[in-house]
């Protein structure tokens, strides 16, 4: 039986532009992201909001990839709509338009059949609904969190308050410094994991991740890509990826976490190669495996 993950995070609809291309009103959202590239190794229960404009074509991508929706509500108004533009080096998009629409007054009630998820992965959604959300939920496994800047400029106790009960913390370099007030990395990873966290996962992109666990530090590179589209949703497909494998491996070891990373390094890769969740949707359990063994081929050396 698989294990279960819960995902509480946006679903929205996104319009991106890269200098590869564009899509308008593309499926997307940290929850989507998250739950497609989890569901490759995991059973993967959403809770999010969408309007009444949300059509049966993007409830058909859920369903695709067996994602259980019952926490998804359909509320009256517009699904939460990003725009967003990319230039050449694809590191950081260009928020051109948001519009929170229905997500503005979402406050996530999860649902009974889900308060004894094992594992747990709360999105990027303001911290205090962040700890809302654990306070429904009875003796997880393992708990990550996600947060951005806005919430470390705006709601940094509050922040302090929620990531002090997590397992992990996945956030990016510039975001790690911000929340530590320390420039060099290794000495903010100290400062984070005394909050709480007992792990800590940077992302650096086109630089890789690195993994701060007890006395261990671990780095990945990206993977090398002839084709890169769309970075849109790349770190929370890493996330499901990471999420969704240590879920199906079942036992938290320093050795299960670095598969981990792998895995959701893995899935980021995949998704960046193709606009919205073209990268992901279509793949097989074997295009995975056989890019992770790509990937250690990739880091593989013999010592002397």
């Amino acid at each position: 039986m698989k294990s279960s993950i819960l995902v509480v995070g946006s679903v929205a609809l996104d319009s991106v532009k890269t200098p590869f291309g564009e899509v308008d009103n593309a499926l997307g959202g940290s929850a989507t992201y998250f739950s497609v590239a989890a569901s490759f190794f995991s059973q993967v229960r959403i809770v999010a909001v969408v309007g009444n404009d949300f059509s049966e074509d993007y409830s058909a991508i859920f369903k695709r990839h067996n994602i259980d929706t019952k926490g998804l509500v359909q509320t009256d108004g517009k699904t939460f709509r990003w725009k967003g533009e990319y230039n050449h080096d694809l590191n950081e998009a260009r928020t051109l338009e948001t519009q929170l629409n229905v997500f503005k007054t979402f406050k996530p009630k999860i649902p009974a059949s889900y308060r004894a998820s094992e594992y747990v992965f709360l999105g990027n959604i303001d911290p205090e609904l962040q700890l809302e959300v654990l306070r429904q939920i009875k003796h997880p496994r393992l708990v990550a969190c996600d947060t951005m800047n806005f919430w470390i400029n705006g709601k940094l106790e509050e922040l302090k308050h929620t990531i002090g009960k997590v397992d992990i913390l996945i956030i990016n370099d510039g975001e790690a410094r911000m929340l530590a007030t320390e420039a060099n990395l290794v000495q903010a990873a100290g400062k984070i994991r005394a909050m709480g966290p007992r792990i800590l996962i940077v992302k650096r992109g086109e630089y890789g991740v690195l993994m701060f666990n007890e006395g261990s530090i671990f780095g990945a590179p990206a993977f090398p890509l002839k084709e890169v589209y769309d970075p849109t949703g790349a770190g929370d497909s890493f996330a499901g990826g990471f999420m969704g494998y240590l879920a199906q491996a079942k036992e938290i070891t320093d050795e299960t976490l670095r598969q981990s990373i792998i895995f959701g390094s893995v899935m980021a890769s995949f998704n960046v190669e193709k606009f919205s969740l073209g990268g992901l949707s279509k793949l097989t359990r074997t295009d995975i495996d056989s890019r992770f063994k790509q990937f250690k081929n990739l880091t593989h050396f013999e010592t002397l």
